[in-house]
């Protein structure tokens, strides 16, 4: 059964199995999630949950929003939250409307993938870009951390497409597989991960059950 939520990173910490074992943990603000729209095939071309994360303060909600939540959920008292999300599961029929995904819809022990937008690193040379080795610190040599050969002199005599230069590094999509489920709270919306997640303290998360099963 495949199932996801919407989570928020808090940070890193290291907790003791029963065994004695340290395990670092990564702490996540996991829903609760309130199932807003269930899209379908016939109406929409496709099946899909629409979910949601965060309150939104009502004075920022626009009209077309609040008109979502109130058709979506029928009360003119529906909070809009601050994200709106698709999952595609294959299971959608499940998740009601109205009713909520939270941290204890996993188990302990089950694999997730968790996606999320890796740290901005800024521009960065290629050595830390990509992992290149650098020159020779001896005296007299010139060429310390630069990029290396950009190619022949003659013939294409050009850049090839593809090559590994300098640039901007981070600030993109990342997701990390496999990670094990290592606490789940349900009351205090908590999820505690086996290891690193991508993104800064604070970042937004997407938690799905792992692609590749144990």
């Amino acid at each position: 059964m495949e199932k996801a939520i919407l989570a928020r990173k808090i940070g890193m910490t290291q907790i003791f199995a029963e065994d004695g074992t340290l395990i670092p943990v990564t702490v996540l603000e996991a829903g609760p999630c309130p199932v807003v729209q269930k899209k379908t095939v016939e109406n929409d071309g496709y099946s899909a949950l629409q979910v949601g994360f965060g309150s939104l303060r009502a004075k920022l909600a626009n009209k077309p929003l609040k008109g979502h939540y109130e058709a979506r959920l029928g009360s003119t008292n529906a909070t809009p939250n601050k994200v709106l999300r698709e999952f595609r599961l294959n299971n959608p029929d499940q998740f009601e409307v109205g009713s909520e995904i939270k941290a204890d819809v996993f188990n302990v022990g089950e694999f997730v993938d968790i996606s999320g937008v890796s740290k901005g690193k800024g521009y960065q040379g290629a050595i830390k870009r990509h992992g290149q080795h650098r020159g020779p610190m001896t005296h007299g040599s010139k060429y310390h951390r630069g990029l290396g050969s950009m190619g022949p002199g003659t013939t294409p005599g050009s850049v090839k497409k593809g090559k590994k230069m300098p640039g901007h590094m981070g600030a993109k999509k990342v997701t990390v597989q496999n990670l094990e489920i290592i606490q789940a709270d349900g009351e205090k919306n908590l999820l505690l991960v086996r290891g690193a997640v991508p993104g800064v303290r604070g970042g937004l998360l997407t938690i799905k059950s792992t692609v590749k099963k144990n």
